[in-house]
């Protein structure tokens, strides 16, 4: 009794929010300040935008199949057995007719566009047991996951079993497999993919008939530098005695009206959604706008306090633009991209009123869509489904990203001005309006909007597009300055020294323990760089101050390298950088590596005093300065088409400086060049057991200082 009055206690206030939300007048703006949940875009760089609501709550269904199978002539049978029971899947045919499957009543329910029962389907001739997946084809048969009879039932269009597909029996499926559908999903040749639990290797594909076919889109496994380390020094006989290491297991999947299926992952970080083509292809990797940050792409969103888990993706839902929504089965949100993986919009709320707030999930199980643009989201705690409409704002994004999509950005500009004006900081905004730009040849905005938005790709092919222009009306311009500078470097060369002889005058030069003489000695390290860092050591080639100009300089070049390099290959510098830990970090690493390599060099028979490490490991700091600067002038002028050159650069600065480090090792400490390796790599093994050393220390200081603290609050307060 207790709990048929909390069913209709939770009824009754679900009604009464759905009846609010109808009520005519209330405007969206108006409304969505009582939503029981806010709306965010995450942009390229992780930064959290708050959107009007893209959807809101329009009513529940579910909740009173008593009511209506009574109505509809079954009201002798039991209010507990016409009620949802643990549902765990859901389906929404052509006519948005809705089939739920009932897993813990052991029936798929089907329900008219309303949400009034229609009837429910228990297969007499063959009982349901505990099925968990539903699906429903033009033709209207019915294709059903029985998870407790490890099965796949087909139905015809009026509930009548036309087969039931056991376990295929196929040489090519593993002895060891367990089948246990869950879900599945058909293509238009009749081709049934089932989803199994715990299944690694794929969807299982099966023909009409139920024949094995094969495994279906496999997640692949992650390879870390760990295991690469492993499969380095591990013996065969080690290796089987490791635990297997094994890809995520599919959690569900879906397929849309082109064909192509859709699959989630909960178990792994990146590429959790999929989109396969017929051949298991996933098209979704490089198709994102955002594509070239990162070369692995985390789908399934959350806000910056939830960080502390990973999204769990449990279904997955394609509308009929090819907007992808999934949901997350651990913070209850919905995230929402277009067809190319773009994120659009995600929300989230606290469930702890979930039983009584239209529109909140306490246990999302699935989710799909109708021809009306509504998500359905089946609650299987709650044993009913919330339903949300789209708002104004979200049928205007919906529709502009469309145009996008198919690519006619030119009418889809006045739809992005509009969102524009509605929120400023919507990235898919001044995404959609740059392209239009660049449509259009307007080559300098579009450029500017893809700043704006943070999209590498589209600032750096309207960059190339400026250039081209710029070039095409300086270019006469510029050959007369390189024939100008050619004749100049000519006559010089062939003039300075009859000049020079004529006048007898000529440039003094410097001495070598002069500061100019000694700041001059860098270019004697570039020739011969261990008789250089010789004469640091026994010469006096170096001195304090000389030091402290180069490190000073290096500091500088660093600083601006990462400040000033172009947006191409630096997209933080859209958001701004903080130089000042950036600073901190150069600086503590360079000043532990002193200390460091003199304390091994010591120990092993270095000849080089502090002073000279010091001195040297400055010196050492050249390449950063000499072409750190040019190379961070150059990308300015540089595209995502010279991308291999300019890294080609970076590289040649980082090799360049750790072979002057190992020559300054071997100069001034007189080692061999072998010796020097193994020194240095002393010296960065300690340098990283100084540095754990400071991180207890500070550890241990703010318990001590807690400690001292509350020690002192409770002798203030007795």
């Amino acid at each position: 009794m207790n709990t048929k009055w909390l069913r209709i206690v939770s009824a009754l206030a679900l009604l009464l929010t759905a009846a609010a939300v109808a009520l005519p007048g209330s405007g969206t703006r108006a409304y969505a300040s009582s939503l029981p949940y806010d709306t965010y875009y995450k942009d390229g760089f992780g930064q959290l935008v708050k959107t009007q609501a893209a959807y809101l709550p329009a009513g529940v269904l579910g909740y009173n199949l008593a009511v209506t199978a009574a109505d509809a002539g079954s009201g002798t049978a039991e209010t507990s057995k016409l009620s949802l029971n643990q549902p765990k899947d859901l389906f929404v045919d052509e006519q948005d007719n809705i089939y739920i499957a009932d897993t813990g009543n052991n029936r798929i329910v089907q329900l008219d566009p309303s949400g009034q029962f229609v009837r429910e389907l228990t297969v007499p001739d063959s009982p349901l047991k505990k099925p968990s997946g539903v699906f429903v084809n033009k033709e209207g048969n019915i294709y059903i996951a029985d998870t407790g009879n490890n099965r796949v039932v087909t139905l015809d269009s009026e509930g009548r079993l036309l087969k039931a597909l056991e376990r295929p029996k196929s040489t090519y499926l593993p002895a060891s497999f367990k089948y246990d559908p869950i879900n599945l999903i058909v293509d238009k040749r009749g081709f049934i993919y089932v989803t199994t639990l715990g299944a690694y290797q794929g969807l299982v594909e099966l023909d009409p008939d139920g024949n094995f076919i094969g495994f279906f889109g496999p997640n692949r496994v992650s390879f870390s530098v760990f295991d690469a380390f492993k499969r380095f020094i591990y013996t065969r006989e080690m290796y089987q005695r490791e635990l297997k290491k094994l890809p995520g297991a599919i959690a569900n999947s879906t397929i849309d009206k082109d064909g192509f299926i859709y699959t989630v992952t909960k178990e792994i970080q990146t590429n959790q959604i999929k989109k396969l083509n017929i051949a298991g292809l996933d098209q979704l990797p490089g198709k994102s706008d955002f594509a070239s940050l990162a070369s692995g792409r985390s789908f399934g969103e959350v806000l910056h306090w939830q960080r502390d888990l990973s999204p769990q993706l449990g279904d997955i839902t394609v509308d009929g633009d090819g907007n992808i929504s999934v949901v997350d089965s651990i913070w209850n949100t919905i995230s929402q991209y277009d067809r190319s993986g773009n994120l659009l919009f995600f929300w989230s709320s606290d469930t702890i009123n979930a039983t009584s707030k239209s529109g909140v999930v306490k246990t999302p199980a699935a989710i799909a869509n109708n021809s009306k643009g509504e998500l359905l989201i089946l609650d299987s705690t709650n044993n009913l489904i919330q339903v949300l409409r789209p708002s104004a704002f979200g049928n205007l994004v919906h529709e502009a990203n469309a145009l996008t999509q198919e690519g006619k950005y030119v009418e889809s500009e006045p739809l992005w001005n509009e969102v524009r004006r509605l929120n400023a900081q919507y990235s898919p905004a001044l995404i959609g309006l740059a392209k239009a730009a660049y449509k259009q040849e307007d080559y300098p905005r579009a450029q500017q909007l893809f700043y704006e938005a943070g999209v590498i790709g589209g600032y750096s092919e309207s960059f190339w597009q400026n250039r081209l222009t710029w070039f095409q009306q300086h270019f006469g311009l510029l050959m007369n300055i390189v024939i100008a500078l050619g004749v100049v470097l000519l006559l010089w060369g062939k003039l300075k020294h009859r000049l020079r002889f004529a006048s007898g005058w000529s440039l003094p030069e410097p001495s070598a323990h002069s500061l100019a003489g000694r700041l001059r000695h860098l270019f004697v390290l570039i020739k011969h760089p261990v008789d250089g860092f010789y004469s640091i050591r026994y010469e006096g080639k170096a001195s304090l101050a000389s030091s402290l100009i180069i490190l000073a300089a290096a500091i500088a070049a660093f600083s601006y390298m990462e400040a000033g390099t172009s947006f191409v290959f630096n997209p933080k510098v859209q958001i701004g950088i903080d130089l000042v830990p950036l600073t901190v970090q150069f600086i503590g690493i360079w000043l532990g590596w002193v200390i460091s390599n003199y304390l091994i060099s010591s120990l092993l028979r270095g000849e080089g005093r502090f002073r000279d490490v010091l001195y040297g490991s400055s010196y050492a700091l050249f390449p950063i300065i000499l072409i750190g600067i040019p190379v961070t002038l150059l990308s300015r002028a540089m595209t995502l088409d010279e991308v291999s050159i300019f890294h080609f650069l970076k590289l040649a600065i980082v090799l360049w400086t750790a072979l002057l480090f190992i020559w300054m090792v071997q100069g001034i400490h007189n080692y061999t060049f072998i010796e020097s390796i193994f020194v240095i790599l002393l010296s960065l093994l300690a340098l990283t057991i100084i540095v754990i050393l400071i991180f207890i220390l500070i550890s241990l200081s703010n318990e001590l200082i807690n400690f001292i603290n509350s020690l002192y609050q409770e002798v203030i307060i007795r």
